[in-house]
């Protein structure tokens, strides 16, 4: 377990996780920072620089040379120990399981020994205090490292999460998480629960831009779009023949499988919604 400590933050804070590979995508969300005075130190990422896109070395490349902080997600665990797979928490057989050997296996054969190296020392969790308030960060869970929490999972499974950060690390004003792929914001039992989204792929809503979050000094929590060059990084993807369908999503705004959603955020009920 590597458990980081930032100190404390002086300033707002930007967030997001899964950079996925989109090389364009992560170019725009550091050009955001830095068109806002955002310094690198207050830039915290999720993880999972190298997953479902084209650039993996490339993306990887542009997130160590901004500097920023990276918490360990399950693709940076898994290339790091030279898994075959990617450890995404997919049930064995579904779809998202079935895609994945495609694109793990691509983002894997293009990193190398020093990219190895530097997830390996990625940490687990991240700790850091912003105004009055101390905040702790995760990939997906603390128990779980690829465990799925949405906008509308039972709070049993957010306090979960919440026990445990406590038993580790002491009480804490809010957890900033990723793996879903969807920004939102839960309050649980007094701690703010932040999914910071993803920048490398859209949020399952029909619309190409990706998510990302900001949190102010006074404490105010903003879910930002961020748009990018979709139609180049879809390009660079087909070029790389990783044509299972994410290469459409990037382009629709809609995962190309919603198995590993709960039934009330796949597309029909949207729709109906």
């Amino acid at each position: 377990m590597q458990i980081v400590n930032l100190g404390r933050l002086e300033a707002d804070v930007m967030l997001f996780g899964g950079p996925y590979s989109n090389l364009q995508a992560t170019r725009a969300a550091r050009a955001w920072a830095a068109n806002r005075g955002i310094s690198s130190n207050r830039v915290i990422c999720t993880g999972d620089v190298a997953a479902y896109c084209a650039n993996p070395a490339e993306t990887l490349a542009e997130i160590r040379d901004w500097g920023i902080p990276v918490v360990a997600g399950n693709c940076e665990k898994q290339m790091a120990a030279g898994a075959s797979t990617c450890g995404c928490g997919f049930d064995s057989g579904t779809t998202c399981d079935v895609l994945s050997a495609s694109w793990f296996a691509h983002a894997s054969a293009r990193i190398g020994p020093s990219e190895r190296a530097w997830m390996s020392n990625c940490p687990d969790l991240l700790q850091f205090e912003l105004g009055q308030r101390r905040f702790v960060v995760v990939h997906g869970g603390f128990t779980d490292v690829s465990r799925f929490l949405w906008p509308n999972s039972p709070d049993t499974e957010f306090q979960e999460e919440i026990d445990a950060i406590r038993r580790c690390v002491g009480p804490m004003d809010g957890i900033i998480a990723g793996h879903a792929g969807i920004a939102f914001e839960r309050s649980i039992d007094s701690v703010e629960w932040i999914n910071a989204g993803a920048i490398g792929m859209p949020a399952h809503s029909g619309r190409p831009t990706t998510e990302f979050v900001t949190l102010t000094v006074k404490g105010d929590v903003t879910v930002h779009t961020l748009e990018y060059d979709n139609i180049e990084a879809a390009a660079a993807m087909r070029a790389a023949g990783l044509t299972q369908g994410y290469d459409r999503a990037l382009i629709s705004g809609w995962w190309p499988s919603e198995d590993v959603l709960p039934e009330s955020l796949r597309r029909q009920s949207c729709a109906n919604g």
